[in-house]
């Protein structure tokens, strides 16, 4: 099998490649105008804050799947000591952390995945190399995220407490969660989209959150893709494992990661994982209020393919 007409065909209509001239690096980063930026702001009305991340930990969200992705190790280069070439008394700690870049909450940078060898623009995929890097959208061009951004509650717009393994978000069900949090999408916004199924992890269960059930997953459907282009979202940021479902709804596995491929390597749309949103919902249920400031930096490693981030939410 190949990739199905379906995804070809949306992926030449959604293109923005020369969108923002040869040389762009930055995708739909470039909805994220001033003008966005002071939308957010105004959203900023009792100045409660929200941290969307997962902590970095030696038990976090990583099982090796896929293979080579691997949680935090934290390792101690010093403990309580002196350095004897410095004057004083005093005794420091320092420490130093081997991790994937998208061990928890993080941002993909736009090399991330390909397909067709090549990348966002039509760079080939020999611009990332083994030593060099993602010498082509690394993760130090992405850009700091500070926009308005927009809740939008799957479970609850359904009226259900989380969503069924395999349970594709289509565009109908963003529709009902947009209408619920009662918003409009303007151009340069965030959708953080709530399954509920981060859940599973934080009550303990890394396996059930990292391959579903039956390595079926819940997570953004193929007609996602088409409604966050049409409103130039800037980002989509998700509180799932995988992103996307798994498996691919056409029900061709050459189809597997077309979200990614799509948004990434066509659109240039920002996009993460492992994103939690259950206490920023609790507050969104209680107020009617689900929109806010984001704040959002992911660490500029030079080359790197994903960036840690800890997304901020100020109401």
């Amino acid at each position: 099998m190949a990739l199905s007409d379906e995804v070809r065909e949306l992926a030449t209509k959604l293109s923005n490649w020369g969108r923002w001239g040869d040389d762009d690096q930055l995708g739909c980063g470039n909805f994220l105008t001033p003008e966005a930026a002071q939308r957010g702001a105004a959203c900023v009305r009792t100045g409660k804050q929200f941290s969307l991340a997962l902590d970095l930990k030696h038990d976090g969200v990583q099982i090796g799947q896929p293979k080579g992705r691997f949680n935090p190790i934290l390792t101690f280069t010093s403990l309580n000591e002196r350095d004897r070439m410095a004057p004083g008394i005093w005794s420091g700690t320092d420490d130093l952390v081997t991790m994937s870049t998208c061990a928890a909450t993080h941002i993909d940078a736009l090399s991330h995945v390909s397909y067709d060898g090549l990348l966002y623009g039509g760079r080939p995929i020999s611009t990332i190399g083994a030593q060099s890097g993602a010498t082509w959208c690394g993760a130090e061009q992405l850009p700091d995220i500070v926009t308005r951004g927009i809740l939008l509650d799957i479970p609850r717009a359904l009226g259900v407490e989380r969503l069924e393994p395999g349970h594709a978000v289509t565009a109908e069900n963003l529709d009902a969660a947009l209408a619920a949090a009662g918003c409009t999408v303007e151009s340069g916004d965030v959708m953080c989209i709530r399954t509920g199924d981060v859940g599973w992890y934080l009550e303990g269960d890394r396996h059930r959150y990292a391959v579903g059930v039956e390595w079926r997953t819940v997570g953004l459907g193929f007609s996602c893709v088409e409604w966050f282009a049409e409103r130039e979202v800037a980002g989509a940021f998700v509180d799932t494992y995988t992103y996307e479902v798994m498996p691919p709804e056409s029900g061709n596995w050459d189809d597997m990661c077309a979200v990614h491929m799509v948004q990434l390597r066509d659109m240039g749309l920002l996009q993460g994982q492992n994103w939690n949103f259950e206490a920023l919902a609790a507050d969104c249920a209680e107020d009617g209020v689900s929109e806010f400031l984001l704040v959002a930096a992911p660490e500029p490693i030079v080359g790197a393919t994903s960036a840690p981030v800890v997304p901020i939410a100020t109401k």
